[in-house]
């Protein structure tokens, strides 16, 4: 998606969300200075060669740990969406990317980064946190601006659409959602201060909805075929 294409849906979230794009602008200088300051940030292209034709993105639903248990997802690009890397750690299997705001649990972000690249997203309700980017190895930074010379905006809102806009970026040929969930459950891996599956507050139901409506605009303008679960969309 190119920054043309995606300025219509950012300015509509912007307005219902009541977001600043001044401080989503000023997230995105932070992120890279922090990144040139600290030299571990990396380029798209150095990236495209983990995306295989087969993307696992994993997102933080309810369903997430009954539609990863027992599986093997060796044939393909294995994405975290934040939150899900705690499950996946959990449950034995390491991300090859992790795309994050950096809301999930802080210390299992750190433990990915051993060996996932780490896509950190900057917005304006998380400049406090981007200076944790110093301790993962390999960074990618997104914005939801206007892209800078090494922040990049490759369409979508939340974690898990992000993430999927991703793989269509690099090139995957068929992206599989796993633990994505827009019935307006949350899941307990959402946030760290959870312990169990929730009901969506009115923040978190409006960006499901975006995610939900980005999907299926992806599903239609992208060349990936994109499945949610089994189903294809």
């Amino acid at each position: 998606m190119k920054w043309e294409e995606w300025k219509p849906f950012y300015e509509r979230i912007v307005r219902v969300m009541g977001y600043s794009m001044e401080d989503d602008e000023k997230a995105a200088e932070v992120l890279r200075s922090i990144l040139i300051e600290n030299d571990n940030y990396i380029i798209k292209e150095e990236i495209n060669s983990i995306i295989m034709e087969r993307v696992y993105i994993f997102g933080a639903g309810p369903n997430l740990e009954d539609e990863i248990r027992g599986r093997d997802f060796s044939d393909g690009t294995k994405i975290a969406a934040d939150g899900a890397t705690s499950a996946l750690l959990k449950n034995g299997i390491i991300p090859d990317i992790v795309v994050t705001d950096l809301d999930g649990r802080i210390r299992d972000l750190l433990e990915a980064s051993k060996k996932a690249v780490m896509v950190v997203h900057a917005h304006g309700d998380n400049i406090d946190k981007l200076p944790i980017v110093t301790n993962f190895p390999l960074v990618l930074g997104t914005c939801q601006t206007k892209p800078l010379d090494i922040i990049y905006n490759f369409g979508g809102f939340t974690d898990g659409d992000r993430a999927a806009f991703l793989a269509e970026e690099l090139g995957a040929k068929e992206i599989i959602l796993l633990g994505f969930d827009f019935s307006g459950k949350v899941g307990k891996w959402s946030k760290p201060w959870l312990t169990k599956h929730v009901e969506a507050w009115e923040e978190k139901r409006k960006k499901l909805e975006f995610a939900r409506e980005l999907i299926k605009w992806l599903a239609k303008n992208g060349k990936a075929k994109i499945f949610l679960g089994n189903k294809k969309i």
